[in-house]
């Protein structure tokens, strides 16, 4: 059965929510900047007082700071560190047999645990930031239209009443009571980790790399919309983010998830000062990022779109690192480097029918992080984007953490060369020269 469908705003009602009664136990939220409170799963954490922030992962209560920059995490990272994280697992943004479900991020953490990357294991060298302010409606509002802002926060008193909501030709993108305040969150952890990052390029010349295991994922959410099951822009808004509050003009993203980042791609479209890069599988969903997408007006040509064929794997990705994402890196000169990760191109990943490896994530990470320490001081931020399969996701990021230390790969005791195919490595160099043509390097 739907119930009624719940209007965002004023862009002809093109965005809906469907009401599916599904059952849900949580708090509301108050907001106005007063508090609020955020549950992960059984456990919360309130506090009476003003001025105040407590966090546990993924558990934050704010209290009259919703607008300010409250005790920046960095001021906690030691110089010594060189991977950085935080968690927003959005425990309560949830369905049931959806590929985008709250084990994604908990599988994550289970692993980088079991594998012993974690401060527990590694002391100083691998820091969590659990201190962490949610993003403020200012912070999304730099990206998102305030009327979907403002649409989505209304619409989660229905959430709450009559259980989850689907937002009509979204991918589909559901929410459920808690959305708003998780994807606040979500946001939250990518900005925070930008002020750590930036603290610490301040005092050494070799910074940690940061990674936000965040969910919901954000490279699809456009301007005026969710979308393909991305609620907010979390790294476009860490972008201008890093724009204002640190003035890092030139920021370069990278979006090696198999679908493309087409929220991030419309957000910066006409922007010289963000270059937009996105490898993805060609014909996959949402059916953008055209190879002759280059941007537009004073724009044009800081946006590199490459669509890759189905079959594109290891040598493919490695190939095109060296030859498109290095010289286009080198040619901005940017300020900071920011990542969005999917993990979704991986061979197991049951949503696209690329084949990268294990292998191919440890390699991605470990020429980035060398990307940033040539070009922007070692400045350099991941998000997490897709990756559904659970063992191939929390593997590959596994594979990533070690590249951030410098740690040899242990991806051939992960991977089974038996499922491997031939790559189309013709049409991919091809491409390449193409690409190179457009873009004249």
């Amino acid at each position: 059965m739907e119930l009624p469908a719940v209007c965002l705003g004023p862009f002809g009602c093109n965005l809906l929510f469907c009401v599916r009664p599904h059952n849900f136990s949580h708090k509301k939220y108050s907001r106005n900047g007063i508090a609020f409170k955020y549950i992960d799963g059984p456990k919360y954490i309130e506090s009476g007082k003003e001025h105040s922030s407590t966090s546990v992962r993924g558990t934050i209560y704010c209290s009259n700071q919703q607008e300010k920059n409250v005790g920046l995490p960095s001021d906690h990272i030691p110089v010594s560190a060189k991977v950085v994280y935080a968690a927003a697992p959005a425990m309560s943004h949830n369905q049931e047999s959806h590929p985008e479900c709250n084990s994604r991020v908990t599988a994550i953490l289970t692993a980088l645990e079991k594998m012993k990357l974690t401060s527990k294991f590694r002391g100083l060298d691998v820091v969590e930031i659990q201190n962490f302010r949610p993003a403020t409606t200012d912070d999304i509002g730099s990206v998102h239209a305030m009327p979907y802002i403002s649409g989505l926060e209304k619409a989660m008193d229905q959430a709450s009443e009559k259980g989850l909501i689907f937002i009509d030709g979204s991918g589909p993108t559901y929410a459920t009571a808690t959305t708003f305040q998780e994807s606040l969150l979500a946001a939250g952890a990518g900005i925070s980790l930008v002020d750590s990052v930036v603290a610490a390029s301040k005092v050494s010349k070799d910074p940690p790399v940061a990674f936000a295991l965040i969910r919901p994922p954000g490279h699809h959410a456009i301007p005026k919309g969710a979308m393909g099951f991305c609620v907010f822009g979390n790294i476009a808004i860490a972008a201008r983010y890093a724009q204002r509050m640190h003035g890092l003009k030139r920021v370069f993203i990278i979006d090696f998830d198999v679908h493309h980042g087409n929220g991030t791609n419309d957000a910066f479209y006409e922007d010289p000062d963000i270059f937009f890069l996105s490898t993805h599988q060609a014909g996959s969903y949402p059916g953008t990022g055209k190879i002759d997408q280059i941007g537009c007006g004073r724009g044009e040509g800081s946006t590199l779109n490459l669509p890759l064929p189905g079959g594109s794997g290891d040598t493919a990705m490695r190939t095109v690192f060296d030859e498109v994402i290095v010289p286009c890196a080198q040619r901005f000169k940017p300020d900071i480097i920011l990542v969005s990760a999917g993990y979704d191109a991986h061979l197991l990943d049951p949503l696209a029918s690329f084949q990268f490896t294990t292998g191919t994530y440890y390699m991605l990470a470990s020429k980035i992080k060398q990307l940033a320490k040539d070009l922007c001081g070692g400045r350099c931020v991941f998000f997490l984007e897709g990756g559904y399969n659970l063992s191939s996701l929390s593997n590959s990021v596994v594979e990533s953490f070690r590249a951030f230390l410098g740690e040899r790969s242990l991806a051939a005791e992960l991977d089974d060369p038996s499922y491997l195919h031939e790559e189309p490595l013709n049409k991919v160099k091809q491409l390449i020269e193409k690409v190179k043509h457009i873009h004249s390097f």
